[in-house]
């Protein structure tokens, strides 16, 4: 039989598989062609038919599998639950945005006054009211400057200070600081020249006393925030640094404004400028709890001329990253800070519950007792007490490819569902996911 003979069907064997025409045609499919567009519509519609070809699904469900495949937004991003405990997964974007940041960026997304005072009807400084929460939570700084992200404040504090002289730099902070990406190449490629002082365990003051000359653009002090160097030891202070006669720059990288409790070892941008540092560059995605950008905050004159370099402007981040980034500094805690101070004692009792829930729908799932980490390259070796939902190994992998995505972690062939990562807001979430997964 002649396929265009069919209406609204192709032959395929024994089966009759709905045209595509006819398909997107579908109400629901209709619908979300409206809300994602023809494309991303057309393209499930076209995988359901493939899956109908190959006996995975029956011919008439080619149109209720494409209605279920479809995704959340037209971007190919998957929102994915983090159950990990690792509160900063640089792979799952660093950290999540608060609800007052997500409300600040889609009113950003539209037309906004970024760059305009709309009192004068003149152009006006760009990310003002951004810079202006920064300086307020952070007042040992001058001035601020953003830009897209913390490698970008380093390579920007190079170029303007450093262009063909030298940086002075411990061998024990030429790190690395992931996916392949290196400190020391990161400031050749500006041009700089890094003049290495001390060993890689030890480096004191007159290291550097003695590296400095008439060449020397800035001293850079680098945390090393993804290792931990211990025994034999010694550091210079960025306060023994301070009076040698050049800038200081010190890249404090998790993003702390001040000080944290919790985290004794890691360092902040208020102690750092309080102790002499001329700049302080960091990132805001991780500690902060704000969005991919990077802060340069320091002395006025030295963050102006890095603000009006060329460079200054390929680097600049957008006005929904300005706006986001204000949310957080301005708002309410962060789901960063809210998962860092979480009771390990509420955590076991989540755990549990949730872990009854699911033992009543049949699933095999108890609580457990987990240790969490900060991530993203912070805090390293900082155990954080935690607990978790323990599950079947298999469930790793069908979680991953659920309806929310859950991603969790394999631990001794079982696994973990880790709530230190998870706002309690989203178990209700989690334990539907579980389900589907079971089925």
């Amino acid at each position: 039989m002649d396929r265009e003979a069919v209406p609204g069907a192709e032959v395929d064997g024994r089966r009759r598989i709905g045209r595509t025409d006819v398909l997107l045609a579908d109400r629901r499919l209709a619908e979300a062609a409206g809300r994602l567009g023809r494309g991303v519509v057309k393209a499930a519609v076209v995988a359901a038919q493939h899956r109908a070809r190959a006996g995975e699904i029956p011919p008439d469900a080619v149109a209720d599998a494409a209605v279920a495949s479809l995704p959340v937004t037209a971007s190919g991003l998957r929102p994915v639950l983090n159950a990990t405990g690792v509160l900063l997964h640089t792979n799952l974007g660093r950290a999540p945005l608060s609800d007052a940041a997500r409300e600040a960026v889609a009113v950003a997304s539209g037309a906004t006054d970024v760059e305009l005072d709309l009192e004068t009807g003149r152009r006006a400084g760009r990310g003002r009211s951004a810079l202006a929460a920064l300086l307020e939570r952070v007042p040992q700084a001058e001035a601020a400057h953003v830009v897209n992200n913390g490698a970008a404040a380093l390579v920007l504090a190079a170029t303007v200070l450093a262009p063909g002289r030298e940086i002075v730099i411990s061998r024990g902070e030429m790190v690395e600081i992931g996916d392949g990406f290196r400190i020391p190449e990161l400031l050749s490629a500006t041009g700089a020249r890094l003049r290495e002082v001390g060993t890689t365990n030890r480096t004191a003051p007159d290291d550097y006393a003695a590296a400095v000359g008439e060449e020397t653009g800035f001293i850079l002090k680098v945390h090393p925030s993804n290792f931990r160097i211990t025994g034999f030891t010694r550091g210079a202070d960025v306060g023994e640094l301070a009076g040698l006669g050049v800038p200081v720059v010190a890249d404090i990288g998790s993003g702390l404004l001040a000080p944290e409790p919790l985290l004794p070892d890691e360092p902040d941008a208020a102690s750092m400028l309080k102790a002499g540092a001329h700049l302080v560059t960091a990132s805001g995605d991780k500690l902060l709890g704000g969005p991919q950008c990077g802060l340069v905050l320091g002395r006025e004159d030295l963050v102006r001329r890095l603000a009006r370099h060329p460079l200054a402007r390929a680097l600049r981040v957008d006005k929904m990253t300005l706006a986001a980034l204000e949310a957080t500094v301005r708002g309410p805690r962060s789901p960063t800070e809210q998962a860092l101070h979480a009771d390990a004692g509420k955590l076991r009792e989540r755990a549990e519950r949730l872990a009854g829930r699911l033992r009543g729908d049949g699933v095999d799932a108890f609580a457990v007792e987990s240790e969490a980490a900060v991530g993203g390259g912070g805090a390293p070796g900082v155990v954080l007490p935690s607990a978790a939902v323990s599950l079947p190994e298999p469930y790793a992998a069908r979680l991953r490819q659920g309806v929310p995505a859950v991603m969790g972690r394999v631990e001794d062939g079982r696994c973990l569902l880790d709530l230190r990562s998870v706002p309690p807001g989203q178990d209700g979430d989690l334990a539907g996911a579980v389900r589907a997964a079971a089925r």
